[in-house]
């Protein structure tokens, strides 16, 4: 055997090691605990959903993890770290609406970078939270068509708060009155508690924003609960009809989570570590303590999750357009 054939084949018996060991390693993963990062300050609800899965992901893996928290840009910051960081397992991220629903339309770069549907994929959706729209019950509203024929009767008063620009709140009172051809006043909050706040002041007309953050002051008659955003009634609400029940088209908004992994993450680990979500999530015991945080448990597997993410991309490009916002 010439010398250029021998180096050949040990070159060829060495790729095939590699590649041997590559597999085993996925086998066998996790091997030590993984890093989550999160867009979000410690105590949010992407930190919550984790720590509410953490035993029933510990008992499937036999490792657990630890998370990052990076906030900052909506979650971009996060989104961007993970999707630079190693494809080798053991770098993950909470993601949401706003990393990878609205925030690819926000914060698009001129030139390309960092892409959060090409350069991510999902490995499960978790859950979700729905908006929902409140006003005072002096201003005597019943339906959502109550509220639609005084906003068109009245445009000069026909104002919703938002927890801030480019927010789930945002947008959504964004596209309610592109769905009702409404003329709408847009008037932006530090948050949901200040934007919440405003409406049981009088400031503003309405205000579409998290639906548990609310919960209890519709509980007290402060505030009237009309509808909720998403396509389906939420579970702590179940007597109030959805916006599309409502007669508000097309209208389906929640702010849902997931997790997600830099996008060259070998496929088996991506399929074991969704499996694995999608298992605690029909536990009585892990839905019963979403449930008790407001949040609906929202299963998809992997291939499933990367479509809804682009489709929730897709869905936001027209409304951040309209709303003509941007942080370029």
């Amino acid at each position: 055997m010439s010398h250029v054939a021998r180096r050949a084949l040990l070159g060829a018996a060495a790729a095939c090691a590699a590649i041997g060991r590559g597999a085993q390693a996925q086998a066998n993963w996790p091997e030590k605990p993984w890093r989550v990062l999160v867009g979000g300050a410690p105590g949010g609800a992407s930190d919550i959903f984790m720590r509410i899965l953490e035993p029933s992901l510990r008992e499937s893996l036999a490792h657990g993890f630890w998370l990052d928290n990076r906030p900052g840009a909506g979650g971009m910051l996060a989104a961007e770290i993970c999707g630079q960081a190693p494809a080798d397992g053991y770098n993950f991220l909470v993601n949401h609406i706003a990393s990878n629903g609205i925030g690819p339309h926000l914060h698009r770069r001129a030139g390309g970078g960092f892409e959060p549907n090409r350069d991510l994929t999902g490995v499960a959706r978790i859950a979700t939270m729905p908006n929902c729209m409140i006003v005072l019950p002096t201003r005597g509203f019943r339906t959502v068509a109550d509220l639609v024929a005084f906003a068109k009767a009245n445009p000069q008063r026909a104002s919703f708060g938002s927890a801030g620009v480019g927010t789930s709140s945002h947008l959504s009172g964004v596209l309610f009155g592109q769905r009702m051809g409404l003329d709408l006043t847009h008037v932006p909050y530090r948050g949901t508690a200040p934007n919440m706040q405003a409406v049981l002041n009088g400031e503003i007309l309405f205000a579409i924003d998290n639906a548990p953050a609310s919960a209890q002051q519709v509980r007290a008659g402060m505030l009237t609960a009309l509808a909720v955003s998403s396509a389906q009634r939420w579970s702590q609400f179940p007597e109030v009809p959805t916006m599309q029940e409502s007669g508000v088209p097309d209208f389906d908004v929640s702010s849902w989570y997931g997790l997600a992994a830099p996008a060259a993450t070998p496929r088996p680990i991506v399929e074991k570590l969704g499996g694995a979500i999608l298992r605690a999530l029909a536990d009585p015991a892990v839905v019963q303590r979403l449930h008790q945080f407001g949040a609906d448990p929202w299963p998809l597997n992997p291939a499933d999750y990367q479509a809804f993410m682009l489709g929730e991309e897709r869905k936001w490009g027209p409304v951040v357009q309209a709303a003509g916002v941007s942080t370029n």
